[in-house]
């Protein structure tokens, strides 16, 4: 599985290359040789129990796939930029190129040098991929360009130090590399238009998003530590909880958004909800999804409480809040991507806080909290947090969040580019669902090493050409410019991504479609 998985990146990899063929997509592909003989290092070392830290078990390091991910992101970015015209966010896809290598070799030195005895073969690759990368962004970064990227580098590595330690069993290296470079990244990015207001390009939405992400991470920082030293289930604790949350909200989160964005975020924040009729009718449309899905909770639970204390929800149960989420967010996408944008924000701030109440047992609700969910756990979630339903979220909200709007002429990308917002949709919400469904219920020939199905794996295929079709039919903007073969492909491909890869697939796969239809 994990070769077959290693040429599915290495094919989407070349087919980046040979789109963009410039000298960050030669140094893609030398990254990508060198993650492929390190991430065997990393396996070994979780089999072994040698790595630093504790990682999520019954998985690969996933380091190939991971490391891949923001590199081509950014290679993906500055091609479409260039493009455009649009010399600002070119730099910026250099940028973000530049730190994906930076961190994932920065992941690959970390597994070479606590391998014992010391892989030879593997240090002279990596010395020569690195030496390539580093010699790239030489010639072709500014100097406050190199000093952005190393900024970035040196807050991940305090942040995988940190929070590695403080939530065991969590992540694999290849998912931590993905969520703490992400983080590492928006907590750069604020820090640098914070002190650069005047000049900061960017819409409110932009500084809503960067803002979010950093103040719940700082909120789940500093609560963790305070709670090292004061026990979190009583009433006096969560009354502290409360109170603190709602200091640092006011005193620290809305006069930095509002530093930002020039005006009082709560007052932009309604006017904005409340622009036109249409957004009124999206959000009383998501209000009674929410309360569905709410209800779906509570249904389970009391099924749990009627049959049997062991009872668990079956995989065509947790589903169904992949079709809620597909119903939410395909509206969204049709009528008002903007307001789809920021109630995906809204929507994170408020699942993270709730993963919060629940983690340190906050009163009234965190017992309750514990009570409900633990229904819906299954092997990924090995850790203290349970995270499964924040990579759903995030999996079909990165693809809205990260289009490059500035680069779209007329708020779209041509050809398959159009189809970039779809892509969580398309990969979580249709793919990955359809393949776990008439997988598990009608598949019968099982890919080689793996659980997953040919049947199903068929069946997601057929389903994500169908919503294409659909999403033709539907989204005026859309057009295509008979690119189908590509789409075809691209969908094959990350469907059978999904099939063979052991890291979160709601987080993997609409990064990869989305760095397709980008390409």
């Amino acid at each position: 599985p994990v070769l077959v998985e290693s040429l599915l990146v290495f094919t989407v990899v070349l087919s980046v290359h040979a789109v963009v063929w410039d000298r960050f997509s030669w140094c893609a592909v030398a990254l990508a040789i060198q993650a492929f003989y390190v991430q065997f290092k990393w396996d070994r070392l979780l089999q072994l129990g040698g790595a630093v830290f504790q990682f999520r078990g019954a998985a690969n390091s996933g380091l190939l796939p991971a490391s891949m991910v923001i590199p081509l992101l950014g290679v993906v970015m500055k091609e479409r930029c260039r493009a455009a015209g649009i010399v600002y966010f070119e730099r910026f896809g250099v940028v973000v190129a530049s730190t994906g290598m930076l961190l994932a070799l920065f992941l690959s030195v970390l597994a070479v040098g606590i391998t014992k005895p010391v892989p030879t073969n593997t240090c002279i690759l990596t010395g020569i991929a690195g030496s390539v990368i580093i010699y790239t962004m030489k010639h072709s970064l500014t100097v406050s360009e190199v000093i952005e990227v190393l900024e970035v580098l040196l807050i991940f590595v305090y942040l995988s130090m940190i929070l590695l330690y403080l939530l065991p069993r969590c992540f694999t290296p290849g998912e931590a590399l993905l969520v703490l470079g992400g983080v590492s990244f928006v907590l750069n990015q604020l820090i640098k238009r914070s002190l650069n207001v005047v000049e900061g390009r960017g819409e409110p939405i932009d500084f809503f998003l960067l803002v979010a992400v950093v103040g719940v991470v700082l909120l789940g920082l500093f609560f963790t530590v305070l709670f090292i030293f004061m026990d979190s289930g009583t009433w006096i604790s969560s009354m502290f909880f409360h109170m603190m949350t709602a200091v640092l909200g006011l005193g620290v989160i809305m006069p930095w958004l509002y530093r930002l964005i020039q005006r009082n975020p709560l007052f932009w924040l309604l006017q904005f909800l409340f622009q036109t009729q249409t957004r009124l009718y999206l959000l009383v449309y998501w209000t009674f999804l929410a309360a569905s899905a709410c209800g779906v909770v509570f249904y389970q639970n009391a099924k749990r409480s009627s049959e049997s204390k062991k009872h668990q929800a079956s995989t065509i149960t947790r589903k169904y809040f992949h079709f809620i989420v597909v119903a939410t967010y395909v509206p969204g996408l049709i009528y008002d991507r903007q307001l789809l944008y920021v109630a995906a924000v809204l929507c994170l701030a408020v699942f993270i806080f709730l993963e919060y109440i629940r983690y340190f047992r906050i009163k009234p609700f965190g017992q309750t909290l514990r009570h409900l969910l633990s229904l819906f756990l299954d092997e990924r979630d090995s850790g203290p947090l349970i995270l499964t339903h924040i990579y759903l979220l995030l999996g079909m909200s990165l693809p809205v969040w990260l289009f490059p709007r500035s680069c779209a002429p007329k708020g779209t990308l041509p050809g398959a580019g159009a189809l970039v917002p779809y892509s969580g949709v398309l990969a979580v919400g249709v793919g990955d669902t359809i393949a776990s469904v008439f997988g598990s219920t009608m598949g019968e020939i099982k890919w080689p090493g793996t659980k997953k199905t040919f049947e199903g794996t068929m069946t997601a295929i057929f389903a994500q050409i169908i919503a294409v079709a659909l999403i033709l039919i539907f989204d005026s903007s859309v057009n295509l410019n008979s690119s189908y073969a590509w789409i075809l492909a691209s969908v094959s491909l990350v469907s059978l991504l999904e099939a063979y890869t052991t890291q979160i697939d709601n987080l993997l796969l609409p990064l990869y479609l989305q760095i397709m239809f980008m390409a």
